[in-house]
């Protein structure tokens, strides 16, 4: 099937979020659609999907064209969507969410899950997903989760699928992975945009890409250009896409964590008597897979996790034991690794996100009311600064492309007076010109003298912003390595083998 789109334009209100974009996705062809957070790139999506409407341009499948009333609409003319974030019910089934909406019964307008589960079983099949149909979606890792999703788009019989920003919430391992998947669904035909702005991941994906910033087309581009020519394409200017750093100058040893275990309620352990400590001026990195301990690390040193032995000294002062407010109160900075779970409340403002760690003293609160002057200037300000791409201050939080929430939120916490800063997956979900502007933002701070965790499951964002790299396996850590360290010999670290001359 072949798509087109000829004009679109979506506004909303002043905010032109479309103009004029025009794009054809051939059959059987994987189209990239590149732009940073902000971009329009969701929004034109939404409208092909038909959950926005159009304000101008027609959308033509095989030459005709359509009229989407809803996502239903679409759904019947053979457009699927895979959406960042999973559009599936936790505690159903994988049969359950795959004949959500398209219900089918059997005697006396029973359910007819059986039918469900076949389908499951011969999509599953046919890609070689191995999804069990009788598996309860809440208990799937994310890129299983990420396969119920592409069944569900398959079982109604899409033959045009759209994957927005597809790998924001994977591992490399996972990513890997969706990207053989895609292949698979190419060969069959199919026609798939994908959108994303990771270079690498577009370049070896994609047969054609089209570039749209501010929400017009600004180009197409071959997959054979360089990532430099898509960052300046995407961002309109060159970006810097290695992170410049001068030699860390650390002081004495500000973080000192000393056998700390972490247990979850069952009494499992995630974090296993671990030990390390940060200079002021340091940047030390947290590399390993995702679910080795690095989550229940971070959220320990927030006083988040409620199970934790050992100590954890800042400054020379005890933090466990400590209530995650005063923990907060006494310098540190958190960037969560979710943004929308634990960073933000979308339907606040973005002026009142910004002051949420300090929404009960001065400068924004006297004598329990909000200094509304003191917040709107603050707020102002730090959207210029940050380049938060947005209405205005006003705007709520959830109303924003998730680069853009992902700066809100370092905004927020980099504006403080910090003695220590804890940054996981500082980057997920954000674009070239993003990470160039949030990587900059880490060295400052380090630079300023603040001791700095990083946690990531990027591999180059690790030895580009670390000073020292901690690896870490089934909660324990493997060893702790010069940045320069070779990719190959973190990598076995990071399967748990620990290198001749590698120190724990």
């Amino acid at each position: 099937m072949t798509l087109e789109l000829r004009g679109i334009t979506k506004r909303f209100g002043s905010l032109v979020a479309n103009d004029q974009i025009s794009l054809t996705v051939k059959e059987g062809e994987i189209h990239a659609l590149l732009g940073e957070n902000g971009a329009g790139k969701s929004t034109l999506m939404n409208v092909l999907y038909g959950l926005y409407t159009a304000d101008e341009g027609e959308i033509l499948l095989d030459g005709v064209p359509q009229h989407f009333e809803g996502p239903g609409d679409a759904m019947a003319a053979g457009i699927g969507m895979v959406h960042q974030h999973f559009m599936l019910i936790p505690v159903f089934t994988v049969a359950e969410n795959v004949m959500l909406g398209h219900e089918s019964t059997g005697f006396a307008g029973s359910l007819d899950l059986e039918a469900a589960r076949e389908r499951v079983r011969e999509i599953s099949a046919r890609f070689g997903f191995h999804v069990d149909p009788d598996r309860v979606v809440e208990t799937l890792p994310v890129g299983v989760q990420q396969r119920v999703e592409i069944i569900k788009a398959l079982s109604r019989d899409a033959r045009v699928l759209v994957f927005d920003e597809p790998t924001a919430v994977l591992t490399p391992q996972e990513t890997d992975e969706l990207m053989a998947i895609m292949r698979q669904l190419k060969e069959s035909g199919t026609s798939i945009v994908f959108i994303s702005h990771k270079l690498r991941e577009v370049r070896e994906i994609a047969d054609r890409i089209t570039v749209i910033r501010r929400g017009a087309v600004v180009g197409e581009a071959s997959p054979t250009a360089t990532n430099a020519e898509l960052a300046a394409l995407m961002v309109g200017r060159p970006v810097e896409l290695t992170v410049q750093k001068r030699p860390a100058e650390p002081g004495p040893d500000a973080l000192v964590v000393k056998d700390l275990q972490v247990l979850d309620e069952t009494g499992h352990i995630h974090v296993d008597g671990i030990s390390f400590s940060i200079a002021a001026g340091e940047v030390l990195g947290v590399a390993g897979v995702q679910g080795n301990g690095q989550t229940e690390l971070t959220e320990a040193l927030l006083g988040l996790q409620h199970h934790v032995r050992g100590s954890i000294e800042l400054d020379g002062k005890q933090l466990v034991g400590r209530s995650v407010r005063k923990i907060l109160d006494a310098g540190v900075g958190f960037i969560p690794e979710d943004r929308q779970v634990d960073g933000l409340v979308a339907d606040f403002t973005l002026a009142e996100n910004l002051m949420l760690n300090r929404s009960y003293r001065a400068p924004f609160v006297r004598f329990g009311t909000v200094h509304r002057k003191v917040l709107e200037r603050f707020a102002s300000e730090k959207l210029v600064e940050y380049d938060v791409r947005a209405a205005g201050i006003h705007a709520t939080a959830g109303q924003l492309s998730g680069g853009n929430q992902q700066k809100v939120v370092v905004a927020r916490e980099l504006s403080r007076d910090l003695r220590l800063l804890v940054a996981a997956q500082p980057t997920r979900g954000v674009d070239v010109g993003s990470i160039e502007f949030i990587h900059k933002q880490v060295i400052v701070t380090r630079d300023a003298g603040v001791p700095v965790l990083v946690v990531s499951t990027e591999l180059d964002e690790i030895a580009a912003l670390s000073d020292r790299i901690m690896v870490l396996y089934r909660g324990r850590i493997v060893g702790i390595v010069p940045a320069d360290t070779p990719r190959e010999v973190l990598g076995l670290m990071m399967a748990g083998e620990r290198p001749e001359g590698i120190v724990a």
